[in-house]
């Protein structure tokens, strides 16, 4: 492999890992902070990527149809918490994974209903469908740089909210001991309808800027969910920054794997899960 194709997929492994660590990050608050198993997180990124082809197609502007489809996922998140998962908050988590489960099923059927169950192509805007050429015949994809930028942004926003913010001390508050909170005066529902959403618009956000790459397809929310909840095992459960430097290992491995080792491709993450697991049962770090 020479510089150039170690370079491109250096980059790609980076803009996969950071993908992936939107997801992750909205599964990993909602189960460290609430509790709450979620098997249909991977619908909230199927919600995403549908949004951003009916609202460009709508708009014209893929830019738009984000901002858009941004805000009606976390209007949706916080209808859903409402609805379901504030009455699931003390149950035991064969609960929660029964709901979460029969909400996989609704979700789809509601997707073919809407939007049908073919395959769906979302333009790049023009301003970012240019490439960086590397050498004479290789180049990077401007696109694949822009999704990198606003995962990063939003990581570092995230960030900011949870360590900065006079909220992000009640979100931690809530988690480490919910009744002391309550006691102190602040209003967990809220709370955790805040993270729910957030975790909603996180994951629909990354099907939103993943949709010009991956397309949009039945069933995308399934495939990234167990990567999503691999990312959680081993980066450690309710830890976000586990999260963020365990989907970029996975990111390496997968995408690195495909291409030294396409046999065993498969294998190596969940190979890696495990021997993390070994050395530290609890993931790379604590919540």
């Amino acid at each position: 492999m020479d510089l150039a194709n170690f370079l491109i997929q250096l980059l790609n492994s980076v803009q996969y890992g950071l993908l992936l660590f939107m997801l992750a990050a909205g599964l990993t608050l909602i189960f460290g902070i609430m509790g709450v198993v979620n098997l249909a997180h991977g619908s909230f990124y199927m919600l995403g990527a549908y949004l951003a082809w009916s609202l460009s197609t709508q708009f014209g502007s893929l830019t738009l149809a984000i901002i858009g489809g941004a805000v009606l996922s976390v209007i949706f998140g916080l209808a859903l918490e409402w609805l379901l998962f504030r009455h699931f908050y003390k149950r035991d988590h064969l609960d929660q994974v029964l709901l979460t489960f029969g909400l996989i099923y609704i979700f789809e059927e509601l997707r073919s209903i809407l939007w049908g169950d073919d395959v769906h192509g979302v333009t790049i805007p023009d301003v970012l469908g240019a490439s960086i050429p590397l050498t004479e015949n290789l180049s990077y994809p401007v696109y694949r740089l822009f999704m990198s930028g606003v995962c990063i942004a939003l990581a570092l926003g995230l960030y900011l909210l949870i360590s900065k913010t006079r909220l992000g001390m009640k979100i931690r508050a809530g988690a480490f001991n919910r009744d002391m909170a309550e006691s102190l005066g602040i209003n967990i529902k809220l709370i955790h309808a805040v993270v729910f959403a957030l975790g909603v618009g996180l994951a629909a956000v990354a099907g939103m800027i993943a949709a010009p790459v991956a397309s949009v397809y039945p069933n995308m929310g399934s495939q990234v969910l167990i990567m999503c909840f691999v990312v959680v095992v081993i980066g450690g459960i309710g830890s976000v920054r586990g999260a963020l430097i365990a989907a970029l290992l996975v990111g390496l491995v997968d995408t690195f794997g495909k291409v030294l080792l396409p046999s065993m491709a498969g294998m190596l993450v969940y190979m890696l899960m495990a021997a993390v697991l070994l050395w530290k049962p609890e993931g790379l770090f604590k919540q």
